[in-house]
């Protein structure tokens, strides 16, 4: 079972732009990509993405071989499925410690 951290984490905010102006002024931060509910930033050693919506936390990505196999493993081991829509993708999963984070291949 491999798997790894990415460098990108989520958070959510009712208005992404105003989130993404203190990550840029305060922490040096720049927009890399921006979309109406969506905005990327780029810093030294993470990728930062804002989406429009109510605050889940951050969400970290892990890349696994198998996001259907490792859905199935994790829901068996007491994580929750928070969001998933495989068309985007994305699968958010929060495990029994509270970290939620998105399965990806």
């Amino acid at each position: 079972m491999a798997n790894s951290f990415g460098t990108d984490i989520l958070i959510q905010a009712q208005d992404p732009q105003n989130a993404a102006s203190f990550y840029v002024e305060q922490l040096g931060f720049a927009i890399t990509d921006e979309l109406p509910d969506l905005i990327s930033l780029h810093g030294d050693n993470i990728n930062l993405s804002i989406e429009r919506g109510p605050a889940l936390g951050p969400v970290l990505e892990v890349t696994v071989d198998s996001v259907e196999e490792a859905k199935l493993r994790l829901v068996k081991k007491g994580c929750e499925i928070i969001k998933d829509e495989p068309d985007f993708p994305r699968c958010y999963v929060k495990d029994p410690f509270g970290l939620i984070y998105n399965l990806t291949t």
